[in-house]
């Protein structure tokens, strides 16, 4: 079915065809309308959820461990400072293994007080241990919600899906949804080992381990992220053959014969195809590489597509605050270390707080870029892109 949904709605609508066990959620700007429009199809009778409106974000994240840890089906959804009050419990649902799914709206965090996109809240909290993908527009939203649920029980590990605030969540777009039936049996039911209502064998949740096993545990964790991609390879390739649509873990977009590239995240890969094509009508050999699959890292895959390019723009919605640019700029600097074809590299900081970036805004970059590959120099490796004065 056709419809035109925003990037909250379609979310909703994903967690409706889902209907999952527990929601507990509180709301946030710009991500309030995913878990108000939820608690309609609650209290509509759509589905059979146990909604739990909580007292904050950290209550709402407290409440979807404890419902995991029973074998429930959770899923949440927040953005910003919720995510950030979430952080301490984000670490706990990943060491104890629960696949619950967060429908995360990507804003800026304060201060100054801000309610519109960069990607500073969900980078925030990379090393939590949660699978992270971000999303290009409103129906990859959608489809990527289904998707997480389904590789994050077969993981046993939790999963943001992310979008882009109120350029993707407000932004009324044409989604495909796949039939309500076909998505129950898609999911199938929860497959679980252990559950804190089984009562006639009892397990203990979250139990003080200190340094005789901590370290053993953790690797536990670590080992599981280490397998993860094979599993979203699979579970997207069977979702390719419900719906018709095949993601991939990194989005290569005209890169076969590219000279110059640009690697983004989120809705800007959309606007950076726009401006490939306008470039490649002009005889310009360029190309964009999206990264999709955030955590894990998918190394190889990413390797292999920067590989192509002899110059690539980095272009980061956030800073590290570090002196080394953005976070994505820094993961592929890393993973190209050993690699025998190295492009040179480029960090583009921007779009901090909601600015936007156009087209034109996009073009002018490429321009850059092969300025670069004529000198085969970097002037400078990192720019704070759209900062007036600079």
């Amino acid at each position: 079915m056709i419809v035109a949904r925003t990037g909250n709605e379609a979310m909703a609508e994903a967690m409706r065809q889902i209907n999952p066990d527990v929601v507990a959620a509180y709301p946030i700007t710009p991500a309030t309308e995913v878990v108000q429009l939820f608690s309609k199809f609650v209290h509509d009778g759509q589905v059979d959820t146990q909604f739990v409106p909580a007292e904050s974000e950290h209550s709402a994240i407290s409440a979807c461990v404890g419902a995991s840890s029973t074998g429930a089906r959770v899923m949440t959804s927040t953005a910003s400072q919720g995510i950030a009050l979430m952080h301490e419990i984000l670490f706990i649902a990943s060491g104890l293994r629960l696949p619950i799914v967060i429908c995360l709206v990507n804003r800026a965090l304060s201060s100054p007080i801000n309610i519109h996109c960069d990607h500073s809240d969900s980078l925030a909290s990379r090393d939590s241990g949660w699978i992270q993908i971000f999303t290009e527009n409103t129906q990859e939203a959608y489809d990527t919600t289904i998707i997480a649920v389904k590789v994050a029980e077969a993981a046993s590990l939790p999963a943001m899906v992310t979008t882009d605030g109120f350029i993707i969540s407000h932004g009324m777009e044409r989604v495909e949804l796949v039939d309500d039936e076909a998505v129950p049996k898609f999911l199938g039911e929860r497959k679980i080992q252990h559950s804190l209502l089984d009562v006639d064998n009892p397990k203990t949740f979250g139990a003080l381990d200190l340094q005789d096993y901590f370290f053993e545990h953790k690797r536990s964790e670590i080992d599981a992220m280490d397998h993860v991609l094979p599993i979203i390879e699979k579970v997207q390739d069977e979702y390719g053959k419900l719906s018709g649509r095949h993601y991939p873990l990194v989005d290569e977009y005209r890169m076969d014969d590219a000279e110059v590239a640009i690697l983004c995240m989120g809705s800007t890969g959309g606007t950076g195809k726009v401006a490939v094509e306008r470039l490649r009508e002009q005889g310009k050999k360029v190309g964009l590489v999206r990264c999709r699959v955030y955590r894990p890292f998918p190394k190889e895959a990413m390797v292999a597509a920067l590989a192509k390019a002899k110059v690539v723009g980095v272009l980061d919605r956030s800073d590290t605050m570090s002196t080394l640019g953005g976070h994505l700029y820094n993961d592929a600097r890393s993973i190209l270390y050993d690699s025998d074809m190295r492009p040179h590299l480029k960090n583009y900081v921007y779009g901090l707080g909601g600015r936007d970036i156009s087209i034109e805004d996009i073009e002018s970059i490429y321009k850059e870029l092969f300025a670069i590959q004529k000198t085969g120099k970097v002037d400078k490796d990192i720019v704070y892109f759209g900062v007036r004065g600079e």
